[in-house]
């Protein structure tokens, strides 16, 4: 069990979320990959961290990371990561962040870990094996009506250049739903989602190490996860739509209402 991809995903997941609780006070130089951008000593040394975890059991497997992009390997195992979800939490100390981990087999997502190191909570999904939350299974939440439903959502860094920047549905929703909350961490809000805190998650312009792990929580969890019209999502998409199933079509009807 020590060698499998899954447990190796749920040790690395626990190292970086280490260094997010030891540097928390001390997060050291923050620079910017655009005007609110902004990418942390920690967001390195964590995906350092993570990298080098896995590497020690596959040494032969490709990445895909958030800070250093794509790393050449056996195409047919891929790990994609986001080591720091939430750094303009992190910076500001405010306590929504995670560490996630996805891993995929020939093209398909198979095994994943989201850590929350300010909460303590792990969330681990396996294709196929359902998901839980430290040991013990979750599901998605069993509301049905949308006007019910707590619902989340981001903003892409481009919101000041942009017209395309998540606002319009964001006014749309805020009309339709029970309420609305923006925790800065797409891993988290898809988390949430499969466990029932939310019914529902939406958001554009991600990357897929925002998503992976997340995506496949989800769905082991029961949820239904698409593009904003409802159609089959795949990696590599930027918009994603997320739900307990239930409310889907819902949400699909509110986002493509014109």
């Amino acid at each position: 069990m020590s060698d499998s991809p899954l447990q190796v995903a749920v040790e690395a997941a626990h190292a970086a979320g280490r260094i997010l609780k030891e540097r928390a006070d001390r997060i050291g130089k923050i620079q910017y990959k655009g005007e609110i951008d902004p990418i942390t000593e920690v967001d390195l040394l964590c995906e350092q961290e993570v990298i080098g975890c896995i590497r020690k059991t596959f040494p032969d497997h490709a990445f895909l990371a958030e800070e250093s992009g794509t790393t050449e390997g056996d195409s047919d195992h891929l790990w994609i990561i986001d080591p720091l979800d939430g750094t303009v939490n992190y910076a500001h100390g405010y306590p929504a962040y995670c560490v996630s981990i996805g891993y995929q087999y020939k093209g398909e997502m198979v095994a994943g870990a989201v850590y929350n190191p300010c909460l303590d909570e792990l969330f681990v999904a396996e294709k196929g094996q359902g998901v839980t939350l430290n040991g013990k299974t979750i599901s998605v939440s069993p509301i049905t009506d949308l006007k019910q439903s707590l619902l989340a959502t981001g903003f892409p860094y481009d919101i000041n250049e942009s017209p395309d920047n998540n606002l319009d549905h964001f006014q749309n929703f805020i009309k339709s739903c029970q309420a609305i909350r923006r925790p800065g961490s797409a891993a988290l809000d898809l988390c949430y989602t499969a466990m029932g805190r939310f019914e529902g998650f939406w958001e554009m312009k991600l990357h897929p190490w925002d998503y992976a792990a997340g995506w496949l929580m989800i769905e082991e969890a029961g949820g239904t996860v698409t593009r904003f019209d409802g159609s089959p999502f795949q990696i590599g998409d930027r918009s994603i739509l997320a739900s307990n199933g239930h409310i889907h079509q819902a949400m699909v009807d509110v986002l493509t209402q014109s």
